[in-house]
Formats: structure tokens, C-alpha cells, sequence
């Protein structure tokens, strides 16, 4: 393989934080064991010797953590990791490293270390303080944001590499102008927006978070408008959605799973070494198997692999006279719901609502980065 992805949770389902609406927790609720406990030395070796034996010569590997809160997992466990995974390298693979996390654990040396060892940071922040107070708290419910930003002020004073994860929740789809400069004014110049997922098995729409479709496609258009001015003005920030709709449209192919329209990209590995073939679905019945009794290769052959990728590339029937789809690529399967004639994604009528409105200047945009490359050329 020339690029093996690998999402680590190295403290599993184990968090410091009782966010209201944290899918990994209600996730982790519907496994026979919830949380695999923090990763051992034996499972790093492992998982670090089967990466390098997966990879292609002069292929690439890359190592991102996740939780949970990965931050739980303690500093040592990710200097130790760092530097087995840079001694085993083989010469000619390359390696990065990057960290989702709430950010509320950091300090000095966290941030020294991001630094030295090149991580690019997710801060996980909800756009602004009231918003992000309503549902992201301590084990005490206790508020969480004066904490973050002192800790973002460490990764600043450090040149770390960091970005922003906002969650939309019926209350952030309100505010996407407060939110989005909120997160521009604290030097976020690369940002995430992701809709809330309800409990699994519960209906849509059903908790206070909720977030509804027309309320989602009403959010992405005003984003739009935001993201559009500055890329105009020549003060462009990134954002993730709008960003791989750029590229899918150029050719280059899209940066996510969920927008290129294809499951199975990358390794999930619990803390105890156990593998599943998606974030979204760390659950008994997908389990592609355990480090150090199979394989990576062997995962890729098994059954369930076979069946999840092969389900990666099935589409709603909608799809099919959908005049978006090959911009759209039928969405993230963990957004689909059963309907009387089969399998809807949920937010399908908030993308097209989107891509209806935002069709001619995302035209703009392409013929522009278009004559860009011609003139490099």
C-alpha cells in the first residue's frame, strides 16, 4: 500500500470531558466492552511493526490520535510512541503525526513536544464561549473554554501547527457568522465544521443539540457566504467541507472519507490493539480483528473488510438522478437512514440546498485555481 492511515486511540473511550453530545461515548455504549483502556508498549511495537510491513517502499504512514480524549493517554506514552515509530522507520517512508483533542490537558511541555516532533493539533472548540460551555464540560460540569484558550495561547507561543473542530448543533447552525469569526479572530486559519450525530438507535432530531437538515443547509449557505468573501478579498481561511468540494471539482480528489464517496480509507485502533474500519463504526459487528493475532493484511481480506468497502460504495437510490453526485458522492454512511423505499442520508436535502446555492461561485473559484496552475506551469 503506498499510504497507510491509522486513527489511534491510545486512552480508547476514556475522556476527562462529559460532552453532551459525544458520539464516541454513546458508541463505545454499544459494544460488549466500552473502553479498551490505555495502549500498552506491546500493542505500539505491534502496530508500529505492521504499519512499516503494510507500506509500500517510499511509501507514506500516517499516525493520527483520537479518543476519547488521546491527551488521557499521558505525554510519556506519546514520546515513547513518537520515537519508536521514527526508530523503526524504514529509510525511505515518510511519517507525520497529528492530535485531535479538547485541549484542556495541555501545558508547556505538551506544546514544547508538538513543536520538536512537527504534530499538527485539532482543537476541538465549539466557535464561542456560551455555545461551546452549553455542551462541552468537565467530569464536575464544570465550563471548559477559559481553559482551551489559555492552552491554544501555549501552541501559539510554540509555532505549533493547530486547527479548529467545530460541532454543529441546533444552536451553532444559528450563529455561523459569530462562530466563524470567533475562530478567526483566535488565529484558527484552518477550521472543520461537522454536523452533531444523534444517539445511535434513537430519532433524529429528537435531543435539544439536534441538528435538523433544513437548519444544516441554511448554516452552509451563510458559512458559504463568509468563506467566499474572504477567498475573495484575498484573506482566505480553509475550511475542510468547502475546500475538498474545490478540489473534487479540479480533479485532485477529496480529503475526507465522507466527501469522496469511499469507506475503508484508513485503520482505527483501539487501546488494546483492536481494529475496526471506521470511526464511526467501532462496534462488535465490524471488528476486522486485533493487533498481534492477525495481520493488517489479513484485516484488509476479512470478511467484514470486504463487506464494509463493498458497502462504502453503495449509494441511496436518490443518488442516481441526483444532478450533484459526483460533487456530493452520497455523503457519510453514518448520516443514512432507512426510509419506506431504502437508505436516505439524512442531510441529503441540506447539500443539494447548498450546492444550489453555492454552485456559481464555487464556479469562480475553480476557473481561478485553474489559470493559477496554468500560470505555474
Amino acid at each position: 500500500m503506498k499510504s497507510v492511515n491509522f486513527l489511534i486511540k491510545p486512552a480508547s473511550s476514556l475522556c476527562n470531558l462529559r460532552c453532551r453530545y459525544c458520539f464516541y461515548a454513546d458508541e463505545a455504549s454499544n459494544r460488549d466492552i466500552a473502553s479498551m483502556g490505555v495502549m500498552e508498549n506491546e500493542t505500539v511495537e505491534t502496530l508500529l511493526k505492521e504499519a512499516y510491513i503494510t507500506v509500500s517502499d517510499r511509501g507514506v504512514v500516517t499516525f493520527a490520535f483520537q479518543g476519547g480524549e488521546p491527551t488521557v493517554a499521558g505525554l510519556d506514552f506519546f514520546r515513547k510512541f513518537t520515537e519508536r515509530a521514527k526508530d523503526l522507520k524504514p529509510a525511505h517512508v515518510q511519517i507525520s503525526f497529528s492530535i485531535q483533542t479538547n485541549g484542556t490537558l495541555l501545558n508547556e511541555e505538551w506544546a514544547k513536544f508538538f513543536h520538536e516532533e512537527n504534530y499538527l493539533v485539532g482543537i476541538s472548540l465549539d466557535g464561542f464561549p456560551d455555545l461551546h460551555n452549553a455542551n462541552r464540560f468537565d467530569a464536575n460540569g464544570k465550563s471548559t473554554w477559559n481553559q482551551i484558550i489559555k492552552n491554544l495561547d501555549l501552541l501559539k507561543k510554540h509555532k505549533v501547527h493547530y486547527n479548529a473542530l467545530c460541532v454543529v448543533t441546533a444552536q451553532c447552525a444559528h450563529s455561523p457568522t459569530k462562530a466563524y469569526n470567533s475562530l478567526k479572530k483566535m488565529g484558527f486559519d484552518y477550521m472543520q465544521f461537522i454536523a452533531c450525530l444523534d444517539p445511535m438507535g434513537e430519532e433524529h432530531g429528537s435531543r435539544p443539540w439536534s441538528l435538523k437538515p433544513d437548519a444544516y443547509g441554511r448554516f452552509l449557505c451563510q458559512l458559504f457566504d463568509l468563506w467566499y468573501w474572504d477567498w475573495e478579498r484575498g484573506k482566505y481561511h480553509s475550511i475542510r467541507l468547502f475546500d475538498d468540494y474545490i478540489h473534487i471539482l479540479i480533479g485532485d480528489g477529496a480529503s475526507t472519507c465522507s466527501t469522496c464517496g469511499q469507506c475503508g480509507t484508513y485503520f482505527v485502533v483501539e487501546g488494546d490493539g483492536t481494529v475496526y474500519p471506521c470511526d464511526f463504526f467501532c462496534l462488535d459487528e465490524w471488528k476486522l480483528g486485533r493487533l498481534g493475532e492477525k495481520s493488517l493484511k489479513e484485516m484488509l481480506q476479512s470478511k467484514n473488510a470486504m463487506r464494509f468497502m463493498k458497502w462504502g460504495t453503495e449509494k441511496p437510490d436518490d443518488c442516481s438522478v441526483c444532478s450533484w453526485r459526483s460533487i456530493c458522492n452520497g455523503g457519510c454512511k453514518n448520516d443514512w437512514v432507512m426510509a419506506e423505499n431504502g437508505p436516505h442520508n439524512y442531510f441529503c436535502s441540506s447539500f443539494k440546498i447548498l450546492f444550489e446555492y453555492a454552485a456559481p461561485r464555487l464556479a469562480i473559484i475553480l476557473r481561478a485555481e485553474q489559470r493559477e496552475r496554468a500560470r505555474l506551469k
